[in-house]
């Protein structure tokens, strides 16, 4: 049970990251800590299935998914390459507006139009 609270208690700090914060980076690591939260959520869940590897040999009924974890492998390199992508968009940004907040990018590109 404590397990899916501090999951959860992720959860949310990486979702407070990405709507309360005003700075690109900070929205950004807020991301991957949300995406971090899911990941370890999905393996936790499906670690509970079985308590064995999944190596069918005689005897063996309690065995874990590892469909779970390949799914969440995959999820992994996924946000690993839109952590990277948004980072290179937010320095792009700020190179051409010189700020990471958010309302001055706004105000900044709605001068230029």
């Amino acid at each position: 049970m404590i397990d899916r609270i501090l999951v959860c208690s992720l959860f949310l700090v990486g979702l407070w990251g990405i709507v309360a914060k005003k700075n690109l980076i900070k929205k950004i690591f807020g991301l991957s800590i949300l995406n971090s939260a899911v990941v370890l959520f999905f393996v936790l869940e499906g670690a509970r299935v079985g308590s064995s590897a999944p190596i069918m040999q005689d005897g063996i009924t309690a065995i874990v998914d590892p469909i779970p974890q390949a799914l969440m492998l995959t999820a992994i390199v996924v946000g690993v390459c839109v952590t990277a992508l948004a980072l290179a968009m937010a320095y792009r940004l700020y190179k051409a507006t010189g700020s990471y907040d958010i309302d001055v990018i706004r105000e900044r590109i709605h001068d230029e139009l």
